[in-house]
């Protein structure tokens, strides 16, 4: 069941995302009288569609459907989609229009200005959405976030042969102090830091950061967790520890004889003695106080935890509509930042690329709306950006040769044009093959 929620939630909204894209190029399209032939959901390889305005039961029930200009419909390749635009040479390879003359209603017949905004149109509706959905976020629900003013960190295994310890608290990354607790692995990598101040037992140092470890740190998830003190905030009903004596406020600093300083220390402790009664000691306004407790069968013992604070910045919906444009740019700053180390090879950023396997992961087992709207946000922005890299297939590669063309006053050849997109479209299959490849070595490594 959870496997079909996230499928769901992945083709919804990649669904959303090729069409509000790919309308960007049609509305621009239609504003300079550029006639547009198909708008298709997926691609429909080998003029096969699941759905077509001009083929099937649809122009037998609307038989006006087949005086519309364009054909609009829904492919069986799940891959994309796109908008043909006639006069233009895309990924369809349709070449048969260079053996004629330009005609007025074709995109090779307009001036450069009218053919750069029809190609940037699918990278502006991608980032207009994006502001879209975030100010609705924002107005809905605010923003939230773990400050990181005294929080401490509980490290892995590699933040530790970094040299930071549990309970350390960073206060910056190359001398800028950071405000998101769980920003700090993001913005360690980003920046490229050098150095990590922080605040260990009362004393300020510092921590000089490898930069051949950045693509260590790019692929070990959970560098920095969130260190937790172990306080009791209530126990639960059906715990064994009903009436063991436990209040609300306890902190539970030692259990069989080990020092539990932070909840993750007391983990393995519990799940070692699953099904036992142990020892514990607890500080309770400012006393320390012994009992015994029982850890069930799960290693649990049946209590609920303290929470830590979360903070929310709450917007109306006049304030969230700013809010929206500075997270939508300021995303799409950290996504650029994000590309500019998986095209930098000794980070082996690369290694993260991942295809709509690795998507689905990211989407939670229930359906939240809070959740979908916040990821289909960032999808947008990562949509319109990786369509601005200059690979001839994409966005990026048409932009470049048109404001080429503006700034020289020489148009490429439409021979030329037509050999970068066939080099674009095994450049844009290699790095399909490359994230698939990741994902499934991913799925391997889960399952060994």
């Amino acid at each position: 069941m959870i496997a079909l929620i996230k499928t769901l939630q992945v083709i919804l909204a990649l669904s959303i995302l090729i069409i509000v894209h790919e309308f960007g190029h049609f509305i621009f399209s239609k504003m300079f009288r550029i006639r547009v032939d198909k708008f298709f959901l997926f691609f429909d390889a080998g003029n096969v569609s699941l759905f077509s305005t001009k083929k099937g039961w649809f122009p037998k029930l609307f038989p006006k459907a087949m005086e519309w200009e364009t054909e609009y419909g829904i492919g069986w390749l799940p891959l994309g989609g796109y908008c043909k635009v006639c006069g233009m040479i895309d990924e369809s390879m349709d070449t048969e229009y260079l053996k004629n003359e330009p005609k007025p209603w074709e995109f090779r017949s307009k001036p450069a200005w009218q053919r750069l905004l029809v190609m940037a149109g699918g990278v502006l509706f991608n980032f207009i959405f994006a502001i879209i959905m975030y100010s609705v976020l924002l107005a809905n629900w605010g923003e939230n976030y773990i400050s990181n003013d005294g929080s401490r960190i509980y490290v892995n295994e590699l933040a530790y042969d970094m040299g930071f310890r549990n309970g350390d608290h960073i206060i910056s990354l190359d001398g800028e102090e950071q405000e998101d607790f769980f920003m700090l692995q993001a913005n360690l990598v980003r920046e490229t830091a050098s150095k990590a101040t922080v605040l260990r037992d009362g004393d300020t140092l510092d921590i000089y950061i490898d930069q051949n470890r950045i693509g260590e740190i790019l692929n070990s998830p959970g560098m920095f967790g969130l260190a937790r003190p172990f306080i009791v905030s209530k126990v639960a009903d059906e715990s064994p520890n009903i009436d063991a004596g436990l209040a609300e406020g306890d902190r539970i600093i030692a259990i069989a004889g080990t020092p539990t300083e932070f909840l993750q220390d007391a983990w393995t402790v519990l799940e070692d003695n699953a099904g036992q009664e142990v020892p514990v000691r607890i500080l309770r306004a400012g006393d320390t106080i012994s009992m015994n407790l029982q850890v069930d069968s799960l290693g649990k013992l049946g209590v609920f935890l303290e929470q830590p604070q979360i903070n929310t910045k709450e917007y109306s919906a006049l304030s969230s509509i700013p809010a929206g444009f500075r997270k939508t740019f300021s995303s799409i700053g950290g996504y650029i930042q994000d590309l500019k180390l998986v095209f930098t090879p000794k980070t082996e950023a690369y290694k993260s690329v991942g295809s709509f396997i690795a998507i689905g992961q990211v989407f939670p087992a229930t359906w939240d709306w809070q959740s979908f709207i916040s990821i289909i946000a960032m999808l947008s922005i990562m949509l319109g950006v990786m369509n601005l890299i200059p690979i001839p297939a994409l966005d990026g590669g048409h932009i470049v040769f048109t404001i080429y063309e503006m700034i020289t006053g020489r148009k490429p050849s439409d021979n030329f044009l037509y050999v970068t997109q066939i080099i674009g479209m095994f450049l844009i299959f290699g790095l399909m093959f490359l994230a698939f490849g990741n994902d499934i070595a991913r799925i391997f490594r889960m399952f060994r």
